[in-house]
């Protein structure tokens, strides 16, 4: 990791930095392949798959049946554990469905919320580098709380017996189709893939390349959730075996993720890479851990409240806060994607079990986007209705907006009715 041993305002910009992937680079080859996919639909996406892929299944859709035969093979421990993960994930998401709103503004005028489920959503289950069959828990729950009829996933060709079960305790056709020509697929439509009206999921920098280009032309995503991040905010009470940890469960995830330490001293920091390094030998994925801590960074903060303000500046996926007074430094967090506080609250509880969602925004998006919900898999619709005596009431504030913006015609709306009605 990178040690920054003082920083000053004017330098975070320079300091907090993303990995650069070729980013313009990267969106050509993406908007390639989506072209490739809207043109030749089936066939551009065997094609693609063969050669990113490697292979290409006879029939994209998986039947059902072999979804449900992957519980065979499953460890019945993580089945156990997989049931423990569903309980929390929806007792959380279900506490967010929206209640309906109903308002008389004046007397004789009621406007009304009410919420509808988005018809058709698609899945994006990442099986590159990590099979994550948890994303699978993330995303499908909400959709079925919040009363989606149809749901369709993608997953890269191959996919683990985890990641079948996992889709088959849910009503989703799922599809073996990975990368950026997944998510064309699911956006435009194909022979074979139904068009999706939203996008969710998590993936590479291709996969959000994809959705951020087909967003721009009008196709409903969750949000850019692209390479994953984690900053610590740590003070003389943190445990620097734990800070080790946490920044190596983000760093293993891909060479382009990215770990951050902000602590209140050189201690921490230096006691910190220590238990790094001796956490890392134990690692299979000890060197895709290693080539992410190069684009990481350690930084030493005179105090809790530049470290804040440093959060807050880059806005990172996951911010765990392990402070003397931990939910008092949470309260001042305006950007982040979920926050875990205090020394007892792991990133990885978040990620799997413990109830929230670990579909989150990234790359800085934080500051505008928020991660799943329930209502993310919704649409709310106004209502109004108003009585003859209502409109009578109203009216001369409507006509005389309208007069003023030279829309005669609205003005004419309201004043035909009160014609008819004198």
């Amino acid at each position: 990791m990178k040690i920054i041993k003082q920083i000053d305002k004017k330098d975070y910009a320079a300091i907090l930095q993303r990995p650069s992937a070729i980013r313009g680079a990267v969106d050509d080859i993406v908007a390639k392949i989506i072209a490739r996919v809207e043109e030749e639909g089936d066939k551009a996406l065997r094609e693609l798959s063969m050669e990113l892929d490697g292979q290409a299944p006879d029939v994209f859709e998986i039947p059902r049946e072999r979804l449900l035969e992957a519980a065979s093979v499953v460890d019945p421990t993580l089945k156990e554990a997989i049931q423990t993960a569903i309980n929390n994930i929806r007792a959380f998401h279900q506490a967010q469905l929206p209640r309906q709103i109903s308002v008389e503004t004046q007397p004789g005028i009621k406007c009304s919320l009410r919420y509808r489920p988005i018809p058709r959503i698609g899945l994006y289950i990442p099986g590159g580098t990590a099979p994550l069959f948890s994303t699978v828990l993330m995303t499908a729950i909400p959709a079925t709380l919040a009363g989606c009829k149809e749901i369709i996933a993608c997953t890269p060709p191959g996919a683990t017996p985890e990641i079948l079960y996992a889709f088959g305790l849910f009503n989703i056709r799922v599809f073996a189709i990975g990368g950026a020509q997944a998510i064309a697929a699911m956006a435009l439509g194909t022979e074979t893939v139904p068009q999706a009206d939203k996008i969710f999921g998590p993936g590479n920098a291709y996969v959000t390349s994809a959705k951020m280009q087909l967003a721009g032309r009008g196709v409903a995503i969750d949000m850019p959730a692209g390479p994953s991040e984690v900053m610590v905010i740590a003070d003389e009470t943190a445990v620097p075996a734990y800070i080790a940890a946490d920044l190596l469960s983000q760093a293993e995830h891909g060479h382009d993720s990215q770990v951050i330490l902000v602590a209140t001293s050189m201690q921490i920091i230096e006691a910190t890479l220590s238990h790094i390094e001796q956490q890392l030998k134990s690692l299979p994925r000890e060197e895709t851990a290693r080539k992410a801590l190069k684009e990481s960074l350690a930084i030493c903060v005179k105090d809790i409240g530049q470290a804040v303000e440093i959060s807050n500046f880059y806005g990172p996926e996951h911010l765990i806060i392990s402070t003397g007074k931990a939910n008092e430094t949470a309260e001042q967090i305006n950007n982040a994607g979920s926050v875990f506080i205090g020394n007892y609250t792991p990133e990885s509880a978040g990620d799997y079990a413990s109830g929230t969602n670990h579909t989150l925004p990234t790359n800085g998006f934080t500051s505008a986007w928020s991660g799943i919900t329930t209502n993310a898999f919704m649409k709310s619709i106004t209502f109004q209705e108003i009585t003859q005596e209502g409109l009578q009431t109203l009216a001369p504030a409507v006509v005389k907006m309208a007069q003023a913006e030279q829309l005669d015609a609205h003005a004419n709306a309201v004043l035909v009715r009160m014609e008819n009605n004198t």
